[in-house]
């Protein structure tokens, strides 16, 4: 049937993705909004592509491409080229060229065309392809438009495309490509206009750049545009260049590049009244689409036409309310060291445990702090408590009250309650408290741990639902909080009292190193003990070296050595195998299922240290503390007023030291019940895959608690949900959330007002004093750390499960982090000098480049 092949774009819309690929579903959906002009034009639809690839001897071509490594550019390269090669080398059917040259004949033979890819996996609201495909300009005649609509079925294979999709998951048999042909612009003006600001993800503030001649200057980056920015209705900010440069169409075919007469070059490309009109036409297209829109228009005789539109999903979504205000959000992934996406399951299990309902978006938590914002009283403490422990986090926030009207003040009726938990009730410094309150947790664990295991089906749910509310119990028990907080407070105390005195920075950093009852100190600790049991045993380390898969542990009694060194290890995961990178997500694999991400960890150790380097490590740390103690003690003594001074630091000092390990167990207590259920959870979901409710066990993981508790009722579940949730959780993956966001959209990141810092120097907050220099080694996935002694780790943030790799390294050098998060407790208990919040160091400090981390000034110096 001739008729599927060709599509005028007046008959198609955003429903017939699958038959006209995302970019001419769009611009179909486009000229039916009132008010939007789109260039007239026709689609060559995915049924011709499909039949040109049947006759392509290329299908295994398409397999051999899936199996491929996204890194791998050399074999991408061949092979997507040699598939492109064969696709343009087929012949258009008779039947399909007449259906094309039949729809051009309509529209004007010799006119002039765009001929551009449309592809079905393209401007989805998760993956944009921007740029994945190619657009050919002002091409003239039947003969030359079929050739460029095969070279656009070829472009489905460019390089950057198959990498692109081998890096989202995205199956190239399952994507097909259309072709849209479109009458030729000839503008005054193009550009592009975003109906959020890209940079700020601001939905309020839309942002139009716009140059001479064809847009395609703009695109490949010949000129730089004019941009301008537009909120209701008013351009509010706009930036000219000098536009030295335009690509314009040639008569006969083809583009050229041409120069600006220098007297046009620095006049703005379009009056601010035509600016504000583009920027209306943007809402209304924006308000189709529900989603905030990646624009290209064309200026032709003071009328604006829309050549594509497509959504912007580089955006970090926005937490959904019921009402119109204004909101401000702040990332709990902040705070607890994990800004990846959690999965559904991951969410609704930490909803549960909080002791307030948290905001999410994009796979992510947030605090909505806006009510403390607005009243006096709990603005005050807010900063204060946030300043002092993320700068970054306190400048943003700070940032958004000096602006006018967006939080409406409330009357001062007191705080709204604790955010973080109120200032601490007294509580005398006593050893046993902690150990009591560790007792009580560890006893409930084993309860629940005890009987669990009787439950299955809707009564394991009902348990667990149950069980949770112990949980939150053990966790905001007022003791357990004051505690932490009185060892926090003590911690404050010490830093400033110190640095007034006696002109002593970070003073408490030293005094908290090889601290009693850090759970995750002594995790790291006794890591190095499991590599001493190993290190004689040469079989056992060679076999350690070689690990594939999960059954080693299985494998290794057969080894000389091998017993003693299984029940090691099997010993440490008995203690710590409920903990992970992103333990706080359930969903995450533990180190008890995963137990080979240990192996280069211990591998490590083996060849680093000596045997007895913990209890060593430990014990030095001690010392090291004691002496600083009484340094610091008699040097206060010497001062007015002496004894006073020192008597009540001493006080300080013991408390600290007693309760400020403890700061780390509450989460792994939190982390070792969360094992438990989602051991027995897992144990369900066998049984749902068994009775062909569930595809496999870990789709349980994309489902709410309330959810999974339904589909264990009705063993019934919806595989498209599913399908949707991974969908959305691969998108997720690729944005970057912000430490503050409001309900504009806006991403606040907030900066480091400081003038101390050497010229060069990549500032950020000092949690553990001292000054290093080493080798930088920037390490983003724990299970491939290579370390040397004397190293300094640069990575995005550390949780507890990366403890094991500060026995190894010199210094700690951080994205995101704050004074009181784990990796500054743990960073300061071993004595390492760290820098955390250092925005990008990342991507700013080379691997393997030598720099000096200045921790008790909080700087990092990249050196010659």
């Amino acid at each position: 049937m001739i008729e599927q092949y060709v599509l005028d774009l007046q008959e198609v819309d955003e429903t017939q993705v699958a038959v006209v690929g995302g970019k001419a579903a769009h611009l179909g959906g486009l000229s039916r909004i009132e008010g939007i002009r789109v260039p007239a034009g026709f689609c060559v639809t995915t049924a011709a592509f499909r039949r040109i690839m049947a006759e392509a001897p290329s299908i295994d071509r398409l397999d051999q491409l899936s199996r491929l490594n996204p890194d791998d550019r050399e074999s991408i390269r061949t092979l997507s080229a040699e598939i492109r090669r064969t696709i343009e080398g087929i012949a258009i059917p008779d039947d399909l060229a007449a259906a094309i040259t039949r729809a051009l004949t309509q529209l004007g033979e010799q006119a002039a065309y765009a001929v551009r890819s449309s592809a079905t996996a393209e401007d989805m609201p998760t993956a944009s392809f921007a740029g994945q495909q190619d657009t050919y300009l002002n091409v003239v005649g039947p003969a030359a438009i079929l050739q460029h609509v095969s070279r656009c079925w070829a472009s489905l294979f460019t390089e950057r495309a198959v990498t692109y999709r081998l890096r989202n998951g995205i199956d190239h048999r399952t994507v097909h490509m259309a072709v849209v042909v479109q009458q030729m612009l000839f503008p005054d003006v193009a550009g592009i206009l975003f109906t959020a600001d890209p940079v700020t993800g601001n939905r309020k503030v839309a942002t139009v750049e716009a140059s001479f001649g064809l847009g395609e200057a703009l695109v490949s980056g010949l000129v730089n545009p004019d941009v301008f920015k537009v909120r209701a209705s008013e351009v509010v900010a706009k930036a000219v260049a000098a536009k030295q440069r335009a690509v314009h169409a040639l008569p006969a075919g083809g583009t050229q590049e041409v120069a600006i007469d220098p007297q046009r070059q620095e006049q703005p490309a379009l009056t601010d009244a035509q600016v504000v009109r583009l920027a209306q036409l943007g809402r209304r297209i924006e308000a189709h689409f529900g989603h905030p829109q990646d624009i290209e228009w064309c200026l032709v005789d003071d009328d604006f036409q829309i050549v594509q539109s497509r959504p912007i999903t580089t955006l970090f979504p926005i937490p959904e309310t019921g009402d119109r205000e204004n909101h401000v959000y702040l990332s709990v992934g902040h705070q607890q060291m994990m800004t990846d996406p959690m999965k559904p399951l991951g969410l609704s299990f930490w909803q549960m445990t909080t002791p307030a309902p948290m905001a999410e978006a994009g796979g992510r938590l947030f605090v909505d702090v806006t009510q403390r914002l607005a009243s006096p009283t709990s603005r005050a403490g807010l900063l204060e408590m946030v300043g002092k422990s993320d700068p970054l986090t306190g400048d943003a926030l700070q940032t958004i009250l000096e602006r006018d009207g967006f939080i409406r003040p409330l009357p001062d009726e007191g705080p709204p309650g604790p955010l973080f938990g109120g200032a601490p009730v007294p509580i005398e410094t006593d050893p046993a408290i902690v150990t009591e309150l560790i007792g009580r947790s560890e006893a409930s664990i084993a309860a629940s741990e005890r009987d669990i295991r009787t439950k299955s089906g809707e009564a394991l749910l009902d348990f667990i639902r149950a069980d949770i509310q112990e949980l939150r119990r053990i966790l905001f028990d007022p003791q357990s909080h004051q505690v932490f907080m009185s060892a926090m407070e003590a911690t404050w105390w010490l830093n400033e009292q110190l640095e007034e005195w006696l002109g002593e920075k970070n003073a408490a950093d030293t005094l908290t190193q090889s601290v009693p009852h850090n759970v995750t100190s002594e995790m790291g600790l006794a890591l190095l003990g499991v590599a001493d049991v190993i290190r004689p045993h040469p079989d056992v380390v060679a076999v350690l070296q070689h690990v594939e898969d999960e059954g080693f542990l299985d494998e290794l009694p057969k080894l000389t050595g091998g017993r003693e060194s299984r029940d090691a290890i099997g010993t440490w995961l008995d203690k710590y195998g409920m903990r992970c990178v992103g333990e706080i997500d359930i969903t995450r694999p533990r180190w008890s299922e995963r137990p080979s991400t240990l192996v280069p960890m211990i591998l490590g150790n083996i060849k680093n240290f000596e045997p007895g380097a913990g209890e060593r490590r430990f014990e030095q740390g001690r010392q090291e503390a004691w002496k600083k103690e009484q340094e610091l003690l008699e040097r206060l003594r010497a001062l007015p007023d002496g004894e006073r001074k020192a008597e009540e630091t001493k006080r300080m000092i013991d408390r600290v030291r007693t309760f400020i390990g403890y700061r780390e167990y509450p989460k792994y207590g939190m982390v070792s019940r969360y094992f438990v259920y989602k051991q027995a959870l897992v144990e369900e979901a066998e049984r749902l895959v068994q009775a062909h409710v569930l595809r496999e066990k870990e789709d349980i993981f994309y489902l709410t608690f309330e959810e999974l508790h339904d589909v264990v009722r009705t063993n019934r579940v919806d595989d498209q949900l599913i399908g949707r949730r991974k969908d959305a959780f691969r998108s997720y993956q690729a944005l970057t959330p912000p430490r503050v966001l409001t309900s504009d959209g806006e991403a606040i990141a907030g900066t480091y007002r400081r003038d101390d810092t050497p010229t060069g120097a990549l500032v950020g907050l000092p949690v553990s004093a001292g000054i290093v220099e080493g080798r930088a080694r920037v390490i983003l996935d724990m299970a491939r750390a290579d370390l040397e002694p004397g190293d300094i780790l640069v990575t995005a943030h550390t949780d507890p499960s990366w403890t094991p790799l500060f026995v190894a390294v010199a210094g700690l050098v951080t994205e995101v982090g704050g004074l009181m998060t784990h990796g500054a407790v743990i960073a300061r208990e071993y004595g390492l000098p760290a820098v955390v919040g250092v925005v990008d160091a990342t991507r700013l400090i080379p691997d393997g480049q030598r720099i000096r981390v200045h921790g008790t000034d909080g700087y990092v110096e990249i050196l010659p």
